[in-house]
């Protein structure tokens, strides 16, 4: 099973009038790994055992590209992930997200989860449409990011899915 997992609002949340928590890494970081990344201390490193627990192939999907495994992936303990490489040409304006048609294309017919601060009942339409396996386009609330209640979604929706259901 895929995981496709952006960063920014999934990861790294932003945009709330509270004042977010401050994290430590538990890990060792290379100097490179921080510099320039001053919101990179908004992600709980515990996430990263949490997303491994969900026993899924990680995958980023995220504008970050190499950043992602950089900065992010030794912050939350992880190993480097496989990442979507996105078109270089623009999509034209539809309502569907601009990460909708690759996320779909890179699954290739197997059964994904996406987790997202941006998603929209169009993509969850499109992916209905257009994808043959099952699929979870999760939305995250970017003030938050992920939360103890998004995992309990994610996992019973992985765990419907490995019972056959």
């Amino acid at each position: 099973m895929l995981l496709f997992l952006d960063i920014d609002g999934t990861l790294i949340p932003f945009g709330s009038t509270d004042p977010y928590p401050s994290y430590e890494p538990r890990f060792p970081l290379p100097r490179a790994a921080v510099a320039g990344q001053p919101l990179l201390n908004r992600i709980d490193p515990a996430l990263g055992a949490r997303l491994v627990a969900l026993d899924c192939e990680l995958v980023w999907a995220t504008t970050w590209l190499d950043d992602a495994n950089v900065c992010v992936a030794p912050w939350l303990g992880l190993p480097p992930l496989p990442s979507v490489d996105w078109p270089d040409e623009d999509e034209p304006a539809t309502p569907l997200h601009w990460k909708t048609r690759p996320l779909v294309a890179r699954a290739d017919g197997r059964p994904f989860v996406w987790v997202d601060d941006e998603i929209t009942p169009a993509d969850r339409a499109w992916v209905a449409a257009h994808h043959p396996a099952p699929a979870l386009l999760h939305r995250v609330d970017h003030r938050y990011g992920l939360t103890a209640a998004d995992f309990a979604v994610l996992e019973q929706w992985l765990g419907d899915r490995r019972a056959g259901h």
